[in-house]
């Protein structure tokens, strides 16, 4: 439970780094709602990593370079999940941006990116593991 308690502890940090991003290049360089949640998502990406490795997981043990392909892997998959998400809310039933990437967001930060991080990408492995 500390773990999961943790992860979205750096979600929360992550999705503040996202939305912040997404809400200057919407409303500031006027980048279309979908685009700019997807830069935001990039950004929210990079940040949900390092805390996930350094602090959540603790994930030491792991070549980084291992953990940032798999965290590739599974962030490429979140990354559809968040645009497909807030493109159906915003575009197609004409919710406003913010809570459309919130509601969706929560929903796949939940469903998928906790049991993908903690079973997949920080997953405790030996050295000579090979993907």
């Amino acid at each position: 439970m500390k773990t999961f308690f943790k992860a979205n502890v750096a979600s929360l940090a992550a999705s503040l780094c996202d939305y912040l991003v997404t809400i200057i290049f919407k409303e500031f360089l006027l980048i279309n709602a979908v685009r700019s949640s997807i830069i935001g998502t990039i950004f929210g990406g990079v940040i949900n990593f390092l805390i996930g490795k350094h602090w959540v997981f603790q994930s030491k043990n792991s070549p980084s370079f291992l953990q940032a392909k798999r965290y590739f892997i599974a962030w490429t998959g979140n990354l559809l999940l968040n645009a497909s998400g807030v493109y159906l809310l915003t575009e197609l039933m004409g919710i406003h941006y913010i809570i459309a990437k919130l509601a969706t967001s929560l929903t796949v930060a939940v469903a998928y990116n906790y049991p993908i991080q903690k079973n997949y990408v920080f997953k405790k492995i030996d050295i000579d593991e090979k993907d």
